[in-house]
């Protein structure tokens, strides 16, 4: 029998109350604060890392921007802070891709300062470097977070609460329903990003694009490698032969992405099956465990791979990057079969066009598939069954294990992202609780500040 202990009572100070409070300053979270600030409407985000930005700090390209057709299909809030990127020399073009559908290189490191600059600018207040302890509940009704801190608990009050902390901790804490995995509960793997300088891109470009029949790449084709960023994917004889030489690699695929600088190989390799990033001692072990396996792909890419001979690591991510954890149980519960059938909703407050791309619990390998265009995110998924005065936003939305494996990425996340803190900022505008806003008003404000609906 587990040991417990009594925690005595006490009272908690109400740090500040707000309009709006966003938990979570990921890509959904950073794009819900934004959108939720306007006249006479106070929003707070807060975080429990010292900056900005979550999977946009870790070395990963944004993938979605644009459809299976070529056209865009993220645009409002997301595309401006691309364009703010891209001003500094911290962003790529958007860049089509017969795998991915789309890609766009970004420098990690200027994501924090810019996602400060944009959300102050909002006049959204930040608070940094504390965690979403608990719930405060009215009956079904969500009137604010606990937080932990270096100064202990505190209470933040809010007429709103968006939850973008990727893992649903405020609407678990909050007792929404959630679940993970798949029917058996196996989740996708996670993955520790790391850098490498030094790398002769032009090299590895030339075995891509003239050498195709030793240097294969899963789905694209050489010309889609011939000039501008790319994702490798592909290079299974080189693993085959490193595997039989003694070589411990974790995965089938090498996936490799250019960086902002020329020289700069981001490197998608680690993994570590059986890892729950709402367990500390599942998430520790699991860091630990893609930490070891570093240094042997890093000799698998110099003894195997060509322009890596004289590279160099030069950084790790500060965090692994969480394919999948907690989704809600919403409103409606977006499946594959919508997302490969390209279904059109009624209350679609956002378009996405990723494959379902599901990285297997078990095993080195995924398998993907393509829906011929693109399909809708409905608002009811952002939309807690029960708990009243929450919203969820990003990857913990109300999802399938399949569907997730699709709407997990960064584009779509910044997007419903977007839609959420629209619709918190009109609920306290016209004094009504998120789940009753009125979503044609919704999707007129999407439309008129630069989003994206299909017609």
């Amino acid at each position: 029998m587990d040991k417990t202990i009594i925690e005595p009572q006490r009272s908690i100070r109400v740090k500040c109350e707000t309009d709006v409070l966003v938990v979570g300053g990921g890509p959904a979270g950073i794009m819900a604060a934004c959108a939720a600030a306007r006249k006479g409407v106070k929003v707070m985000l807060i975080e429990n890392r010292g900056y900005l930005g979550g999977n946009m700090t870790i070395g990963l390209p944004i993938l979605g921007f644009l459809g299976r057709k070529g056209n865009q299909i993220i645009k409002g809030l997301p595309q401006k802070f691309i364009d703010r990127l891209e001003a500094r020399g911290a962003a790529c073009a958007h860049k089509p891709c017969r795998l991915h559908v789309s890609l766009t290189i970004i420098d990690p490191e200027a994501v924090k300062s810019e996602a400060l600059d944009m959300l102050r600018e909002a006049g959204v207040d930040i608070l940094m470097y504390v965690f979403c302890a608990g719930a405060i509940k009215d009956g079904d009704a969500l009137k604010g977070v606990i937080i932990e801190s270096k100064e202990g608990r505190e209470a933040i009050l809010a007429k709103t609460v968006i939850d973008c902390t990727g893992d649903g901790d405020v609407a678990f804490l909050s007792g929404v329903e959630c679940r993970k995995g798949d029917s058996d509960g196996g989740m996708q793997p996670p993955t520790l990003m790391f850098s490498m300088k030094g790398v002769d891109v032009p090299a590895l470009r030339d075995a891509i694009v003239n050498h195709s029949d030793e240097f294969d790449m899963d789905t694209m084709p050489p010309e889609q490698f011939r000039e501008g960023k790319f994702i490798t994917v592909g290079f299974r004889k080189q693993i085959l032969r490193a595997r039989a030489a003694g070589y411990s690699i974790p995965v089938a695929r090498t996936i490799l992405i250019t960086g902002i600088a020329d020289d700069e190989i981001w490197v998608n390799m680690t993994r570590v099956n059986g890892t729950d990033s709402t367990s500390p001692d599942s998430y520790t072990r699991g860091e630990m465990l893609a930490i070891e396996q570093i240094p042997e792909i890093r000799r698998y890419l110099q003894d195997y791979i060509p322009g890596f001979r004289n590279a160099w690591i030069d950084r790790v991510a500060p965090f692994m990057g969480i394919r999948e954890s907690r989704v809600i149980v919403g409103k409606y519960v977006l499946t594959a079969d919508d997302i490969l059938s390209c279904r059109h909703f009624d209350d679609a407050i956002g378009v996405a066009s990723y494959p379902v791309d599901i990285h297997h619990s078990v095993g080195d390998d995924c398998t993907m598939h393509w829906c011929e265009d693109c399909y809708d995110l409905p608002y009811r998924m952002l939309v807690p069954e029960k708990v009243g005065n929450l919203l969820v936003a990003g990857r913990c939305a109300s999802m399938t294990h399949e569907a997730m494996a699709s709407a997990r990425v960064m584009s779509t996340c910044m997007a419903m992202g977007e839609a959420a803190g629209r619709a918190a900022g009109i609920a306290i505008l016209d004094g009504v609780p998120v789940s009753e806003v009125d979503v044609k008003k919704l999707q007129r404000e999407l439309v008129d500040t630069g989003a994206y609906l299909r017609p």
